[in-house]
């Protein structure tokens, strides 16, 4: 007798053969998970996702509807992809010209957040705890912490890890509202401050 599987999925939804998937994961109506990739725990898959062979995402990866996430995305814990955004894998493709084998990878770190109908251009690396606008279009490596917006995106602030703005101060220190955390930033890059320093 098979065991038992320690995910739920929606009678809709397609589960290939080959597939790993976490203890405590959802995965909604006409869903696709295909043979190959790897979904972490407690995760949740949205109506009308595909995830692609070899795709990786981590614990708690919250994926909203209508997000394919191709081969070559690999999501580290707790990202959140939101509503439609969208994943490339080629960055020439042609319909006549086959590049299965060409993929460029994508990596999208611990705690990023990508919004609604975003475009995430391959080969790039969202650092950790990133924030990516609404309709934004990255072409270039995100920072860890940065809020980036816009077509092309640009970075237009830098973040914290509950999701609120950060304005530092004249010494390069920064405080969360919600958790109190602080941050420094240093020769353009932002680290939490660890608790009691």
């Amino acid at each position: 007798m098979a065991p038992m599987a320690t995910y739920q999925a929606h009678e809709t939804a397609v589960i290939d053969p080959g597939s790993v998937i976490g203890e405590g994961t959802r995965i909604w109506h006409f869903s696709h998970i295909m043979g190959g990739c790897s979904i972490g725990s407690n995760c949740n898959i949205g109506q009308n996702v595909v995830v692609s062979p070899g795709v990786v995402l981590g614990n708690g990866v919250k994926v909203q509807n209508n997000v394919s996430i191709y081969t070559g995305v690999i999501c580290e814990d707790d990202v959140f992809l939101g509503p439609s955004c969208v994943f490339t894998n080629v960055s020439n493709p042609r319909s006549a010209v086959s590049r299965k084998h060409t993929y460029e990878q994508t990596h999208v770190g611990k705690g990023a957040s990508i919004g609604a109908n975003a475009t995430i251009v391959c080969g790039h690396t969202i650092g950790a705890y990133a924030f990516i606008g609404a309709g934004a279009v990255v072409t270039k490596d995100v920072s860890p912490y940065a809020l980036v917006a816009g077509n092309p995106s640009r970075q237009i602030g830098w973040i914290s890890e509950y999701g609120h703005r950060l304005d530092f101060d004249g010494e390069g220190l920064a405080f969360c509202p919600e958790s109190g955390e602080a941050y420094r930033l240093t020769d353009g890059k932002v680290k939490k401050v660890p608790a009691g320093q």
